[in-house]
């Protein structure tokens, strides 16, 4: 009897991881709409791939992925009973969380056209996406049709029990001025620069006199997250000394946002003002109108909860 005890304690282990890896994967795969669109039908065992045959599936994009934290996906293809050419390829990936789900929906959203499912989406012809708590999700057609993506992402989406709501950071971009589907976030290199790390920008329009001519020009809010405060103000001296050699550093700093900040000249990229607030940086760059820079950041800080 002796002898029996660490063969039971390796079945009861190996049960036990077993029952783990398939409550991840099942989860996943349930995901997939089993109930039939009239004409159509899945052709093919749907397909799961994790951090290391995700490369198989999507080679060109796979980094871009990884980089936002993905955890696992499901593909799968639905065809047209009566037309073989006629299909529609189905995306779900597992991105860990409802912040590298939205990341990743935002460097994929190319405008804003939303359909109102999920915490966010957007619909042409051709594609659908959409993001729901840490699930990000993708239909393509080989022929245009806009109401049936629709309708299988409805399908999907109401599959999906994880309500986590959007990061809060988006909600403290003003509204004034933002570019509708602008805000992106990125988990690392942040307007370029390593040094700033992560963080989200959003799109702004201003108008601007071009040869007597009213244009309009865009223009970027950002705010880059670090781990505390200290860490912060270490990057906003980077980016100071950053400016000092690349660029131009103006003389003061920024009456409205205190010692820690400074304003200056990117060689590419045009004006900036940059300050750091707790453990973010804050900063507006690219912009004409200096005022409306100043008045968009002083909402900006207002709008943190």
């Amino acid at each position: 009897m002796l002898h029996k005890k660490p063969i039971i304690l390796f079945l009861l282990v190996s049960m036990i991881i077993w029952n783990g890896a398939s409550s991840e994967a099942v989860p996943l795969a349930s995901l997939i709409p089993e109930d039939k669109i009239e004409g159509w039908a899945l052709i093919q065992r749907p397909q799961i791939y994790n951090k290391k045959t995700l490369f198989e599936h999507i080679d060109g994009q796979a980094e871009l992925f990884l980089k936002y934290g993905f955890q696992r996906s499901v593909f799968a293809i639905y065809q047209k009973k009566e037309n073989s050419q006629n299909q529609i390829e189905l995306d779900i990936y597992d991105m860990g969380n409802v912040l590298q789900a939205f990341g990743v929906f935002s460097r994929f959203r190319s405008e804003d056209r939303p359909m109102g499912i999920g915490l966010d989406s957007f619909l042409d012809d051709g594609s659908a996406l959409f993001y729901k708590g840490k699930y990000f999700v993708m239909l393509y057609a080989t022929k245009p049709n806009a109401s049936l993506l629709k309708e299988w992402a409805t399908k999907i989406s109401s599959r999906i029990s994880d309500l986590s709501p959007p990061p809060k950071e988006i909600g403290y971009f003003p509204k004034k001025g933002l570019k509708p589907g602008s805000i992106q976030y990125f988990p690392e290199g942040l307007l370029g620069h390593q040094f700033l790390r992560r963080g989200f920008q959003g799109t702004y329009t201003e108008k601007v006199e071009v040869k007597d001519k009213a244009e309009e020009k865009e223009y970027y809010l950002f705010s880059a997250i670090f781990k505390d405060s200290q860490e912060a103000r270490g990057a906003l001296k980077i980016y100071k000394d950053h400016l000092l050699k690349k660029g131009k550093i103006d003389s003061g700093s920024p009456h409205l946002f205190g010692l820690n900040a400074f304003k200056g000249e990117e060689p590419s990229q045009g004006k900036v003002i940059v300050f750091q607030k707790g453990f973010y940086l804050f900063g507006a760059i690219g912009f004409e109108k200096e005022k409306d820079a100043e008045n968009l950041l002083a909402e900006f800080i207002k709008n943190i909860k």
